[in-house]
């Protein structure tokens, strides 16, 4: 299990390769929007905001979301390293659960790209 550090700079190297995406992926991450990460063993959650191209003003918490971000991801600590680190893929973990990603429509449409 990973720590909340290590989750924090995971969350910090995902934002570092959002701003340098280029094309499709670029366009998905200049969305300005709030985002949550929950991370379901540690029991805590990031909370911050999508703008720009990163992941900005980045807080973490204990325990669930207070509130309801645009962007929500859940997922284990592990998970999270992961993906960040190219071992996950998005898609295969989202099919299976191990990450739960909810947004609008539109926005779920946009992310696609980035994820």
């Amino acid at each position: 299990m990973a720590n909340a550090e290590e989750c924090r700079e995971a969350l910090e190297q995902f934002s570092r390769n959002m701003a340098g995406s280029t094309g499709d992926a670029r366009k998905a991450a200049a969305l300005d929007r709030s985002l949550s990460c929950r991370i379901t063993d540690l029991d805590l959650t990031f909370t911050g905001q999508l703008r720009d191209g990163r992941i900005q003003d980045v807080v973490k918490t204990p325990g669930p979301p207070t509130e309801k971000a645009q962007i929500r991801l859940t997922m284990a600590s592990d998970d999270l390293l992961a993906l960040v680190g190219g071992e996950l893929n998005f898609a295969a973990a989202w099919a299976s659960g191990r990450v739960k990603l909810e947004a609008g429509f539109r926005d779920l449409l946009r992310l696609r790209n980035l994820l």
